[in-house]
This record gives C-alpha cells, structure tokens and sequence, in this order.
C-alpha cells in the first residue's frame, strides 16, 4: 500500500472533449484508490446529486439548440451548485476523496469557448455560483477530436436513452471545446496537467495514477 502524505482527502476532477474516456478512467481509479485504503465518493457533472440530476436531463439530452447559450450556462451553474454544496463538499467533510466526471472547466470549455459567451464571463459565473472552490488537480483528457467523437458515437449508439446533445455538434466545435482545455491548462499549471488519452484505456490509466501518485502519495523509495 502507498504511504499517503498528509492532509487528505482531495478533490480531482477529469476534464476532457466527448469520448475521452474520463468516465471509465474514474471507475478504474476509484477501484485503485480504495485498494489503497483510501475512501472514494465518484460523482460526475452535469448531475452527481438528485436535484442535479434532474438538470442534467434538461442538459444532455434534446436537440443541440435546445437551450440558448447563457440559459445552458446557468443551468450548468446551478446544477454544479446544487452538487457541491449537497455531495462534494460533505464528501470532503467525511475524509473521502471525491473523483469527478467533468467539473468547471467544463463549463468555461463548453459554454465560455464553445458557445461563445466569453471564457472570463463564464468564469466569473463559476465564482458566483462556487466562491474560490476548485480541484486540487484537474487531469485533461486530450484527445484528436475524430478520435474522440468516433468514440462517443460508439458508445451513444449502445444505449436506449442517447444522450448525445453536445455530440451532435459539429467539429469544428469540438475543437474549439479542445483548444480551450489546452488554453485553461497553460493558465493553471499548478491545478491542471494535460494528458496523452489517445492510448488503450490500460495505458491510460497507468499514467493517471502515475500523476496521482508524484501529487499526493509519499514516495516509498
């Protein structure tokens, strides 16, 4: 078992365009981290708490012009409030580290970059909705944008219940979406580190955990 470094538990979010691969990242993390002895909560965004669960249906789901740009934002902004202050935070509060599908880098990505509102203005509605709460770390999926929505179709095609409203976009927002994520990485590089995921999702996590190990785990030599 690693040896932890004090001051636990911590908050990490993974970030990333359509069919990065963060969900069954976390589910591989969570599992590597609990055989740790460490105490996970894996929630994801938009969602993560029942009332914003109900918000994400309204989100996913539906035409991409469903919504316009700043009443997407703000639904984005409250159902991240909801989850916050009704999961995330009594998480941290019970001594669980807390691994998130997507947080507000999301929102700056999507709606800032994407739907052009202004990534400084969505900013500013983060800090309204959340005050200065952010991840400890945020772990960026990059991708090359075919590859990623190629994966995102396979497996949107899979279900009963698509919810593939931001995928039916076209490219050239999706590499906006990436080229904001590389742009909020470079402004936070204490918070945020970039990763390679166009690789076996084995890989993949291998260099996750490599990463959460050199931030938060004390090294055993």
């Amino acid at each position: 078992m690693i040896e932890k470094q004090a001051n636990p538990p911590y908050f990490i979010s993974l970030e990333g365009g359509e069919g990065a691969g963060k969900s069954t990242q976390i589910i591989m993390l969570a599992d590597w981290l609990a055989g740790q002895g460490i105490d996970i909560c894996a929630t994801r965004e938009p969602g993560g708490s029942p009332g914003a669960e109900e918000i994400r249906d309204l989100l996913v789901k539906g035409a991409g012009d469903r919504w316009a740009s700043m009443t997407e934002a703000l639904l984005m902004a409250a159902a991240r409030a909801e989850h916050v202050e009704r999961r995330i935070k009594p998480a941290l509060n019970a001594d669980k580290w807390v691994l998130c599908d997507r947080f507000l880098d999301s929102s700056v990505a999507y709606q800032g970059a994407g739907r052009d509102l202004g990534m400084a203005r969505v900013k500013a509605l983060q800090t309204l909705a959340l005050g200065d709460f952010k991840p400890d770390l945020t772990l960026i999926l990059d991708l090359p944008v075919s590859v990623g929505l190629a994966r995102a179709k396979a497996r949107e095609g899979a279900k009963a219940d698509s919810e593939d409203r931001f995928e039916q976009l076209d490219q050239d927002f999706h590499e906006t979406l990436r080229a904001a994520y590389l742009q909020i990485a470079e402004a936070e590089p204490e918070r945020c580190v970039v990763i390679d995921a166009d690789m076996a999702p084995e890989a993949l996590q291998q260099n996750i955990r490599a990463e959460i190990s050199k931030r938060f785990f004390a090294d055993n030599g």
